[in-house]
């Protein structure tokens, strides 16, 4: 058995050309997904946070600025308001005494809570809460290290 490879109708000789165009539908239709995919998911990224932001003017020279109140807490779970010590059931009384007395709007005032690394999260949470419920809601956390 044998087989005639070249001939007239063989391809003895020729050389088959090729096609060196690249098919760019396959490409354009997977962009066009991922396009699609990236339009309908850029909005779920979004996440909208309210900031109490302070006016944008500055407050007049006649303002005088107390000074903040800084409630720390210790390993121990000893809590000191500046340098005085009080306790959880005292602690709103003792808030306001530092904020300038038995002022009605003591509340309305910024608080500043610290605690040292080691302190364990409820006794964190009950200083939190027992200021929440007595309608401090201006409360800042601090991150620094207590000496």
């Amino acid at each position: 058995m044998a087989a005639k490879l070249s001939g007239p109708g063989g391809q003895g000789g020729k050389t088959i050309e090729q096609n060196a165009d690249i098919n760019v539908t396959p490409f354009v239709d997977i962009m066009l997904v991922l396009l699609i995919i990236f339009m309908v998911a850029a909005p779920l990224a979004t996440v909208s946070i309210r900031l109490d932001l302070p006016p944008a003017t500055p407050p007049s020279p006649n303002d005088v600025q107390k000074e903040p109140v800084y409630i720390s807490i210790q390993e121990s779970g000893s809590i000191f308001i500046a340098d005085q010590q009080t306790t959880i059931e005292t602690l709103v009384p003792d808030v306001c005494a530092a904020l300038g007395g038995g002022n009605p709007g003591c509340k309305e005032e910024r608080v500043f809570v610290r605690a040292q690394p080691e302190v364990k999260y409820n006794q964190f949470m009950e200083v939190m809460n027992a200021l929440q419920d007595q309608g401090f809601y201006k409360v800042g956390l601090l991150n620094e290290d207590i000496t």
